[in-house]
């Protein structure tokens, strides 16, 4: 088990006549990942409305501030129990038998067309076994075909971007991952989270894009930039490409900060808790 203990900073100028914010920073609650304790601080006297969505159990909360400063402060010690498989033991599932709510991480996205990659899918790995190491090796051909470096692209950027100019960030190497397994009928959806681990030399703690794939009738985990330690994934949010993982979403004249985040791993004589390490098994918090 894991026990990780973040925060997450955020601050605005609010213009006139004030603005709508939907956030998407808080941990999910899912089978494998349970909320110990969390605390939200909104500097504004405002009404929050809270949402949490049925299929992913990402958590939105929307609120209207006024013009002014605005600081939102989110903070959680979370415990992950991993779901842990071998890879040779966790097949694909074939269509017929996905569940329904499965069923729309197949198809192409605005970030993620994999309606265009079919004939470079089959070519790459149609001949491949059929499971999570065939989604493995679609990870690891992305990282063997894209550069990781920091601000080489931007929000239109979408995964045939990615192919052609083979350099990005961790959001575009997920949108290609994501598109090449579509490509292959393997429901593949773009998660964001919160990473422990990341090497230090990136930058300072960041929000981190990965992937999970359907696949053995579970979500697993996948980094595709390798930059980060799945182990140490907080799931926050997840939909089919970026346009549904914002950590925030404004309408209105905002000026805005870049969001100050930490994270820690807790550990403790005589608790199971233990440091995310880089593992060979399939992983995931799903």
């Amino acid at each position: 088990m894991v026990r990780l203990q973040f925060s997450i900073a955020l601050q605005y100028e609010v213009g006139f006549p004030g603005a709508d914010f939907i956030f998407n920073i808080q941990a999910a609650r899912t089978r494998q990942q349970t909320i110990q304790s969390e605390q939200l601080t909104i500097s504004q006297p405002v009404t929050t409305l809270a949402h949490t969505d049925p299929a992913t159990q990402a958590r939105s909360l929307r609120l209207s501030a006024a013009p002014g400063p605005l600081s939102v402060r989110y903070e959680a010690t979370v415990d992950i129990a991993h779901h842990v498989a071998l890879p040779a033991d966790v097949p694909e599932v074939p269509v017929a038998h996905l569940p329904p709510e499965v069923l729309p991480y197949l198809y192409p996205s605005r970030y993620c067309q994999s309606d265009r990659l079919g004939n470079l899918a089959m070519a790459q790995f149609g001949a491949l076994p059929h499971g999570y190491t065939r989604v493995q090796a679609i990870q690891q051909w992305v990282q063997s075909q894209v550069t990781f470096k920091s601000n080489t692209s931007n929000s239109m950027t979408s995964a045939l971007d990615t192919l052609t100019d083979r350099v990005g960030v961790c959001r575009d190497f997920a949108h290609l991952m994501i598109a090449v397994c579509r490509a292959l009928n393997i429901p593949a959806r773009f998660t964001t989270g919160i990473d422990y681990g990341a090497d230090p030399a990136l930058g300072p703690t960041d929000f981190h894009a990965y992937v999970e794939a359907y696949v053995g009738h579970r979500w697993y985990l996948f980094d595709p930039s390798g930059t980060a330690i799945p182990m140490g994934f907080i799931r926050i949010g997840t939909g089919r490409d970026a346009a549904d993982g914002s950590f925030a979403t404004i309408f209105g004249a905002v000026a805005s900060l870049p969001p100050v985040i930490a994270i820690t791993a807790l550990t403790q004589p005589g608790q199971p808790w233990q440091v995310p390490v880089r593992r060979a098994e399939a992983l995931s918090t799903a």
